[in-house]
């Protein structure tokens, strides 16, 4: 059945959700570490409390994408009721996530939080996917790359501009971040009430409609379905899938070190030597961050142009070294200012990862199994993530001497390697572009 083409405005409002769910990720990126840093956690402690994204990632979004593969609702659709459940949970964690008093109670109540902001992305991938054609798909999953970007733009300025007008301690933590999650909450749900409103999404053929009716499912179908599309899948996902190994080992290494390394190359400082000094340290960094997220919603659209004249593993790959090059600079700054030049190639290299790597494998995926297999490339994201909380305490002690400015440069080095492993992806040729992509 041929898709209805969809106006820029429409395929805007579809993807307004997203804007809400990335604000979220943006305080978990940038706000959660200094939250573990106020409640006492010691640096080798910070990847294990980080273990909660990639492990409900890994486990929440392939079973959501498979269960609203086989989801229909005339009223509801089919992936529409899980934005709102996960928009629902996402909200009502945020709300409560400042109120913490331990470090184990912050902790708990991020798997709360990735739990429901992976049930609400998970669909969003399979959704462009269902409602645009080839033509239109690189629009639609950039434009959530440029969603991404305002998103964690706007939690990461609320890091830098709420401690300077909201004063003080509230129980444990400083009450500017009570207004950075709040803000948060109301994100998350009215943003995807909007897209909800505005988005139909469209109905199944009276055939699907039948199978989908003839299935009977229990509460292992989602995971047989998982297990069997693992064991079909494409060669491209597998090569995206080493890709990915290098790429996202490197993202949780900045992520997690990026305040700590501010901290040191500018103010010399750390979370117990010199408290006020970290405490701009990590203002800034909520600053210097909000800029790459500026820079890729700058870019994202450009980006469509790039990957309908070249082929997108070119872009991808390029993006990739940019941001390497960023990161390489990043720790040996010591003027503040100047590390926003060096944070600008992470906004490229980022505008690139949360839409480019799709449009390489969607062309090899059957349309009845969209959902199952954007959970299966979430998989992809949070099994080297998992790989790193597990691993990386043990790399930047014995390894790194413990300096997060050294897991900067580590991280660099990776993005290096996940570009060259770009260049070797396999994939088939789309009809926009004229050069082979093999």
């Amino acid at each position: 059945m041929k898709k209805p083409k969809l106006s820029f405005w429409q395929i805007l409002n579809m993807n307004v959700g997203f804007f809400g769910i990335q604000y979220s990720f943006g305080l978990q990126q940038s706000a959660v570490t200094p939250i573990y840093d106020f409640l006492g956690a010691a640096p080798d402690q910070i990847p294990l409390l980080h273990l909660a994204g990639p492990v409900t990632g890994l486990l929440v979004q392939p079973v959501i994408g498979a269960m609203s593969d086989k989801t229909w609702s005339p009223r509801f659709g089919r992936r529409k009721p899980y934005f709102l459940v996960g928009a629902i949970l996402c909200s009502v964690t945020l709300l409560a996530f400042p109120f913490s008093s331990s470090l184990w109670m912050a902790a708990g109540l991020l798997w709360i939080l990735d739990a429901g902001n992976n049930t609400a992305m998970e669909p969003y991938r399979a959704l462009i996917a269902d409602k645009l054609d080839e033509e239109q798909q690189p629009l639609g999953f950039q434009m959530q790359s440029f969603f991404t970007g305002l998103g964690q733009t706007l939690s990461n300025l609320s890091l830098f501009i709420f401690p300077l007008i909201i004063i003080g301690k509230t129980g444990s933590l400083p009450s500017w971040v009570y207004a950075s999650f709040f803000l948060g909450a109301v994100c998350s749900i009215a943003s995807i009430l909007w897209s909800m409103s505005k988005t139909e999404e469209i109905p199944p053929t009276a055939e699907e409609l039948a199978k989908l009716r003839s299935e009977k499912g229990n509460v292992f179908s989602p995971l047989i379905e998982i297990f069997s599309a693992i064991k079909d899948m494409p060669k491209v996902m597998w090569q995206l899938a080493l890709v990915y190994l290098f790429q996202w080992y490197a993202l949780f290494c900045y992520w997690q070190n990026s305040s700590k390394s501010i901290a040191l190359s500018v103010w010399d400082a750390t979370p117990m030597g010199n408290e006020e000094a970290y405490g701009q340290a990590v203002s800034w960094s909520g600053l210097v961050n909000g800029w790459y997220n500026i820079v890729t919603f700058l870019v994202a659209f450009l980006l469509v142009g790039l990957t309908k004249k070249y082929s997108p593993k070119h872009v991808h790959a390029l993006c990739l070294l940019v941001a390497a090059i960023g990161f390489l600079a990043f720790p040996h700054i010591a003027n503040k200012y100047l590390l926003f030049f060096a944070i600008t190639g992470f906004g490229v290299g980022w505008a690139s990862m949360m839409g480019i790597p799709y449009l390489i494998v969607v062309p090899d995926i059957p349309k009845e199994k969209y959902g199952v297999y954007m959970g299966i490339i979430n998989m992809m994201i949070v099994i080297p993530m998992i790989f790193q909380t597990l691993s990386f305490g043990f790399v930047l002690k014995n390894f790194l001497g413990n300096d997060p400015r050294n897991a900067i440069t580590f991280a660099g080095v990776l993005l290096v390697i996940a570009a060259l492993l770009t260049l070797l992806i396999k994939s088939k040729v789309r009809k926009e572009y004229d050069v082979e992509t093999s």
